[in-house]
């Protein structure tokens, strides 16, 4: 019998997928551990458009990529164990984790790895986790001071996850 990253047997009529990094390269373990974490700094980034965001915004990012160790997927809960498991502190350059070209990029060669090696229905929920983590920072509750009706999200940040959505491949 086959069993999850967690060590429960798979859930009924799911297909259990043997979640290990080897069925990843390090490169492509590390762009799919990595993209979450690049995705919320994006979505928190100030740009034209866009508001500052709070340490409200950065809450919700995290809570978001917290929220996957309750996911279905085998994979996304895998991704979450490994960012919490990481130790080595070294920190990526503030630049690349900010620059949208390059983000859009690390989305786009993320959906083709998860096309290739993984489970269709493990990669949706990824791509989708990873969207998700982008729209709890932009839909935030605004920092002390700041007023937003209803919480709208600003016509760039449903720019910005439009863009994100077409590079993750959800439509």
């Amino acid at each position: 019998m086959s069993h999850s990253v967690a060590g429960e047997p798979p859930s009924a009529g799911r297909r259990a997928a043997p979640l290990t990094t080897a069925v990843y390269s390090a490169a492509e373990w590390d762009l799919l551990t990595g993209l979450p974490g690049r995705v919320l700094v994006a979505a928190a980034a100030p740009g034209p458009g866009r508001t500052e965001r709070g340490v409200l915004a950065g809450l919700a990012g995290l809570d978001a990529v917290a929220a996957g160790r309750a996911s279905d997927s085998d994979l996304v809960r895998a991704v979450v164990a490994a960012i919490y498991a990481r130790h080595d502190g070294a920190p990526q350059p503030v630049e690349r984790l900010t620059d949208l070209v390059d983000l859009l990029a690390a989305c786009r060669a993320a959906s083709r790895v998860l096309g290739r090696r993984a489970d269709p229905a493990d990669s949706a929920a990824y791509r989708q986790w990873v969207q998700s983590v982008a729209a709890r920072v932009c839909r935030a509750v605004p920092s002390p001071g700041e007023r937003r009706p209803d919480h709208a999200i600003s016509p760039a940040d449903r720019r910005f996850l439009g863009r994100l959505g077409a590079a993750l491949g959800l439509g």
